[in-house]
């Protein structure tokens, strides 16, 4: 669950903001969501509109914004789970049936539709309840009575309506409110009503296609009006014999009004008084109902899967939105106060007709010109739109208007009078404008133009992974990636036009520019530097001009060094007043607006002009005790420089007009106070709004210390004032999730050793906002958001810092301890304004890793591979702009950028190739580098002549049918370009594509990389089912002019057409042999030199092989179907055969499954529609097992995402991991764990499930439990530990950490056991 807010640009802004979607919150969800709507209530802390999220299986929590700790906060949470909601023993379970959620337009009650005919009614307290007050008039009804609650709320318990804002809900089955609602299709609230209304579409009889000639016009709409106080209903009007294939159910507000019934076919409105108005769309309407409907069937649309929604709150036009993506617009002819007509008109391409790639799952108008486009199977899209007024006429004409202009849609609006209706609810005293009708001609096709404002990426549905490497860069490149051996993921996702190719890495590789050797370097500097001060006016993104390092070449020898950054390279400054032989840098800013370049050493300062003339030297002294502490860290934030110093003790500079650097008179109270660390941020934006009372108007600035104390407190002063702080917070170095100063934990001593602390910006281009970054001794980053909380019964407010989750844990957290020498010479964190556009910041160390943040996303830190680097810092030169410089484990300083066209808003680096059709399957080719891509799109499919068939030729119909056509792609990878296709035939589809070392010789033996691919030929329902198995090899050729990527095609080795589609394929044995599941048979086959595939076995199946696995090399083989469940399977190649082992013991819909070998153990995996993970055991010593012919049921396990693919990722290590994808676009890993690790984690899993927060109240032991899956026929002892949950341990306050009180091992048993499970993740596999 995500939380993002709208930047909405200004009335009179032209031009469209870069982002309009800014991220909030995000919330990881013990629960399926099916339903979100908006509801007012009396009260809420933030003042606004409360939420109400409906789940999976009857199930509603009502929400709202708590401004005082930044997040959502659970207002109640509603059940209504029962036994006694089932209807009929025949009637589907309530957790496989459809919920949703619909609320008043008022907010008066919501209503939850769950079962097959039930509503569950919550009633919301509301001022005015019993009156509609707004046609009140003084003069005519006298004094206005005092507002009142109904009494169906009145008559709860004494305190309880000033305590909650809804009243007791009541479930009531839809054959109470009307007896005609059996089957009931879809309902929603309905507009402008004194009580609450639905309007119902249901049907007395079933809907059946086969009995379509009786059954063709099943449907009734019926408004019924709901008495809250008396829980009893009556039906208003009653529309019948509407189209079978209506399917929703869409409310319309003034000046509209009614509701406007969708349907694949056909778009329907029914007004207020019952009148009805349609329109075909298409020409399956005219055979579809005897209903009278408007003929539009030229426009050949295809509703089902469509969304619509109003083109703003005061607009009678709608936007549909078709599952194709597709946009049409929606008018109403309006005479008065009644519909009399509909009209449909497409939006072109060129108006941005095309903007979205696939179908909607939901859409929300978000206010003027805006909307939310929801998707599935494609990136969720900010929709915004224009419209041109040069052909609409204003009756409210104050201004002319010029032509051809462009201006918000909700601009166009006039006044109108309405007159009051006793049946509706009475219209608000301020006068309503009117929205000019939608003219019905088709030369107002070009009204509307559309274009995105911003998107949300959306990785599923993942359809088929492989296991790839970073590609080399091309050979007439002079750039290069760094060499590892290292592996990515390849993911096939999204469907339609929005079909792409994804590539997820765990770490960041960089792309590496240049690589200089600088001998005895341990830290650098760049500086960028300007003639004079007028270089604050100058471009802030100027190239860094030196390059000061840090040498040594004995400790009891340091030294430093000056480069400046030439188009040749780097080349050591001579001649200037820089002295290498000063001692080491310690650290290198920038002050004076860039004239002045301070060079900090260990007992002095040296400010230096832009040619490194010696402008000054401040040596670090104690005059009072004549002590020369030394320096061990600093911060710059013009004109400001602090200083850490070893005696714990802090010294301000600061650099005057001429450019010389004075100290900062100190309080005598802060003189005596110690200090580990500190930070300086310029707060030119008032984030934190914080000011010195001390402060004069001459005397203000923006600069801001923030000052970790060695008790581990934090204080914040508002420079140039230290006389004394302006915020402080004794309790940091407890982590509390929220941050106050108040907070302070009085009976423990639990505290976490900060040893530094960082104040900057994180984000992208669109989006910064500053973050206090803490590392403590372990290595660990603690980050915290502040944010400003209200102070109850004022307009003020205080500030707050809110924790953010950080999951990642350290390789060598485990292994560091709080030592003071250590400390003081471990490299710190590094700011970088600029990298790539991102504002970031990184951690060096053993586990180097960035802190990224995109505008729609929370930070994230993401690995950088390569081993330990010693300093990184950012680089901007004319050869590496925007880019870092750091210095690797071989003492090499490395000059790279972020890779290009990757995203890092996930945990994942992310890259995602369009490719504009339906994707299937996908494979690597390693020997090419290239990727073997399974594709289809949509084709009109027109009756073939055939003799047998005359009256096929007389078909006339211009709206046909479409099927798939496929073809297999063959795709580089440095470029992300196609460069080769074979098409298949019509009808064929790809199914499965597998990478092979497969034998090419009978006579030889010789084995080749070789591609096979499986289809499946599907001809209709009537026919059955064909399939091949195709074998191409992927060879080099001479490659196209200017296109030296084009030096690899498709060649076909062998093509086999077998009965029955191809549904999975897979290397078996050692001989290099392929198993192909094809119809109801398994066969292995060998391929021949004639181009043929013998088959040398084969196992009877009964029925369709959903998967196919063998552990490599063994001739396991793992089978599964969705009827009967999992097989395993051995072959063997003296002789031939293919032989069962042993099946599950239950039935279960197989559509992934895997190996997951653990020492002598095998266990097989296998996940099935209901979205559960079964862990089964083939032990044929275990008597329950039956000798091994039935696989032991260990354990399940409900991820709550559809599995598509398991794959089992290759390791040398015996401890192996596997890697499940969704349909949700999710990734996760299942590991086998030791003993010891599953009781450390099963405890700490027990442990935080009760005591941290869970958003919408919900249960997370609960949501992953499965009835009778937990112990399985094995009686094992132990499940699966949900490590969504265990990596949330940091989450809590640090006295809260379990392992405190001892524990299997304390605290540093469960540091190390989630660092060797999680810390790694699938690093090193990926």
């Amino acid at each position: 669950m995500s939380l993002q807010r709208q930047a909405i640009p200004s009335r009179f802004q032209t031009k469209l903001v870069e982002r309009a979607l800014t991220g909030l919150a995000q919330y990881e969800l013990s629960g399926t969501v099916t339903s979100l709507a908006r509801i007012s209530i009396p009260s809420t802390k933030s003042g606004g509109e409360a939420l109400l999220v409906s789940l999976r299986n009857a199930k509603v929590s009502l929400v709202e914004w708590d401004p005082e700790r930044y997040g959502i906060s659970t207002i109640s949470i509603h059940l209504y789970e029962r036994d006694d909601t089932q209807g009929n023993p025949w009637d589907p379970d309530l957790e496989d049936q459809v919920s949703y959620l619909i609320v008043d337009p008022r907010s008066r009650c919501a209503a939850l539709k769950f079962g097959a005919r039930h509503l569950a009614i919550l009633p919301f307290h509301q001022h005015g309840d019993d009156l509609a007050m707004d046609d009140y008039d003084s003069d005519i009804d006298g004094d206005k009575p005092k507002p009142t609650i109904s009494h169906a709320k009145s008559t709860q318990d004494n305190g309880t309506r000033d305590k909650t804002p809804y009243g007791a809900s009541f479930v009531v089955s839809m054959l109470a409110l009307e007896p005609s609602l059996l089957h009931p299709r879809h309902l929603a609230f309905l507009y402008e009503y004194r009580e609450p209304t639905f309007g119902i579409l249901s049907s007395q009889i079933a809907s059946s296609i086969s009995l379509f000639p009786e059954r063709h016009d099943t449907l009734s709409y019926t408004v019924i009006t709901l008495d809250l106080e008396q829980r009893a209903s009556t039906a208003l009007l009653s529309v019948s014999n509407l189209p079978y294939d209506l399917s929703k159910v869409v409310p319309l507000g003034a000046p509209t009004g009614g509701a406007l019934l969708i349907g694949d076919n056909e778009l329907i409105h029914v007004d207020q008084a019952g009148k009805t108005n349609g329109v075909a769309v298409n020409g399956f309407a005219k055979t579809g109902t005897s209903f009278a409907l408007a003929d539009q069937s030229d426009l050949r649309l295809r509703l089902e899967g469509a969304a619509i929604e109003p083109l703003g709150p005061d607009s009678s036009e709608l936007l549909l939105i078709m599952a194709t993506g597709e946009l049409a617009i929606v008018g109403f002819r309006i005479d008065g106060r009644s519909v009399s007509g509909l009209t449909v008109r497409r939006v072109l391409e060129q108006n941005g007709g095309g903007t979205l790639l696939a179908g909607p799952s939901c859409a929300s108008c978000l206010g003027r010109g805006r909307m939310f486009v929801g998707s599935e199977d494609a990136d969720s899209v900010v929709l915004g739109w224009s419209r041109r007024l040069d052909k609409l006429k204003r009756q409210r004409s104050t201004t002319e208007m010029e032509a051809n202009e462009e201006v918000d849609i909700s601009d166009v609006e006039d006044d109108i009078d309405d007159d009051d209706d006793d049946l509706y609810a009475a219209p608000s005293t301020e006068k309503k404008k009117e929205v000019v009708p939608t003219p019905a001609t088709s030369d107002q096709t070009d009204d509307y133009r559309f274009r995105a404002h911003d998107y949300l990426e959306n990785f599923g549905p993942i359809r088929a992974v492989a296991l790839g490497k970073p590609p080399k860069a091309l050979v007439n490149d002079n750039k290069t990636t760094t060499t590892t051996d290292d592996r990515e993921l390849l993911a096939a996702v999204g469907r339609g036009r929005a079909g792409a190719l994804t590539t997820f890495r765990q770490a960041i590789d960089p792309y590496v520019l240049e690589q200089h050797l600088l001998p005895n370097v341990t830290r650098f500097f760049p500086v960028s530097t300007f003639k004079s001060s007028e270089g604050l006016q100058r471009d802030r993104d100027s190239f860094h001009n030196y390059i000061l390092a840090s040498t040594t070449k004995t400790e009891s020898d340091p030294r430093s060094a000056a480069y400046s950054l030439t188009s040749s390279g780097l080349k050591e400054v001579q001649d200037t007043d820089f002295d290498p032989e000063a001692g080491a840098t310690l650290d290198v800013g920038t002050l004076h607006s860039g004239s002045r370049i301070i060079q900090v050493l260990s007992s002095e300062l040296r400010s230096y002009d832009a040619n490194f003339g010696l402008a000054q030297i401040f040596p670090l002294a104690d005059e009072a005790t004549g002590a020369e502490p030394k320096i061990v860290g600093a911060s710059f934030a013009d004109p400001y420089l602090l200083l850490i110093r070893d005696d714990e003790k802090i010294t301000l500079l600061r650099v005057d007009e001429s450019g010389d650097l004075d100290e900062v008179e100190q309080d005598p109270s802060l003189q005596g106070k110690t200090f580990r660390s500190g930070s300086l941020y310029d707060d030119i934006k008032g984030v934190f709004r914080l000011e010195s009372e001390l402060e004069t108007e001459d005397d203000t600035g923006t600069v801001l210390m923030f000052l970790l104390t060695v008790e581990g407190g934090l204080q914040i002063f508002c420079l140039p004032s230290l006389e004394r702080y302006v915020y402080k917070a004794d309790g940091l170095s407890f982590l509390p999730p929220f941050l106050t100063p108040e907070f302070f934990v009085r009976r423990s001593q639990a505290k976490e050793s900060l040893v530094q602390i960082l104040v900057t910006d994180l984000g992208d281009v669109s989006q910064k906002a500053p973050y206090l970054m803490l590392r403590s001794a372990t290595d660990d980053a603690i980050i915290y958001q502040p944010f400003q909380s209200p102070k109850p019964g004022t307009r003020d407010t205080t500030l707050h810092f809110l924790k953010i989750s950080n999951p990642r844990f350290t390789k060598n957290s485990t292994s560091l301890g709080y030592d003071e020498d250590e400390e003081k010479t471990q490299e710190p964190m590094r700011a970088i304004s600029d990298c790539n556009g991102y504002s970031t910041v990184f951690l060096p160390g053993e586990s180097p890793a960035f802190i990224l943040k995109s505008a729609s996303s929370p930070p994230r830190m993401l690995n950088l591979r390569g081993g330990t680097v010693q300093s990184l810092m950012g680089l901007n030169t004319s050869k590496c702009p925007k880019g870092f410089a750091y210095l690797d484990e071989k003492g090499s300083v490395i000059f790279a950028q972020l890779p290009a066209n990757f995203r890092f808003h996930t945990s994942w680096l992310t890259h995602k190739v369009r490719l504009g059709e339906d994707v299937h399957a996908v494979d690597y080719h390693e020997p090419t580098a290239t990727c073997v891509i399974g594709v289809s799109r949509k084709v009109d499919f027109q009756l073939p002549e055939d003799e047998t068939h005359p009256e096929w030729t007389s078909e006339s119909t211009s709206f046909l049918p479409q099927i798939e056509q496929g073809s297999i792609k063959l795709l580089d990878q440095r470029i992300c370009a196609i460069i080769d296709e074979y098409p298949l035939s019509t009808a064929e589809v790809v199914m499965c594509i597998k990478t092979m070392h497969l034998e090419i010789s009978e006579h030889t033996q010789e084995r080749q990389t070789l591609v096979a691919i499986g289809t499946a030929i599907i001809r209709g329902e009537d026919l059955p089912a064909l399939g091949r198995i195709y074998v191409f090899n992927v060879i080099k050729v001479v490659p196209e002019l200017d296109r030296p990527e084009t030096g690899h095609r498709l060649k076909l080795i062998a093509k086999e057409e077998v009965k029955g589609a191809v549904t999975a394929l897979s290397e078996v044995g050692t001989q290099g042999f392929l198993l192909a599941a094809q119809g109801q048979k398994c066969m292995v086959r060998g391929l021949k030199e004639d181009g043929s595939l013998l088959p040398v076995a084969f196992m009877d199946m009964q029925c369709y092989t959903s998967v196919v696995k063998e552990l490599k090399g063994t001739g396991m083989c793992l089978i599964g179907d969705v009827v009967k469940g999992c097989w395993f399977a051995g072959y063997f190649e003296e002789p031939y055969q293919l032989r069962l082992f042993g099946k599950s013991a239950n039935q279960m819909e197989v559509l992934a499954a895997d190996f997951l070998p653990n020492g002598k153990s095998l266990y097989l995996i296998v996940a099935d529609a209901d979205s559960v993970i079964h862990i089964l055991q083939f032990d044929p010593e275990h008597p329950k097992s039956l000798t091994g012919h039935l696989l032991l049921p260990l354990t399940s396990f409900h991820t709550g995402s559809f599995p598509t693919t398991t794959t089992l990722l290759p390791s040398s290590s015996p401890q192996k991991t596997l890697l499940l994808t969704s349909a949700t676009g999710s990734l996760a890993t299942l590991s086998a764990l030791t003993p010891s690790a599953h009781r450390t984690l099963s405890a700490l899993q027990s442990h935080l499930q009760s005591t941290l927060p869970h958003p919408l109240g919900l249960n997370p032991k609960a949501y992953r439990y499965v009835d009778g899956g937990q112990e399985g026929l094995a009686g094992s002892r132990g499940g699966v530990v949900d490590g969504m949950i265990v990596r949330r341990w940091m989450e809590g306050g640090r006295w809260r950490w379990w392992g405190e009180g001892g524990g299997e091992g304390g605290v540093r048993g469960v540091r190390e056991c989630l660092g060797e499970v999680l810390g790694k993740g699938v690093e090193g596999l990926l």
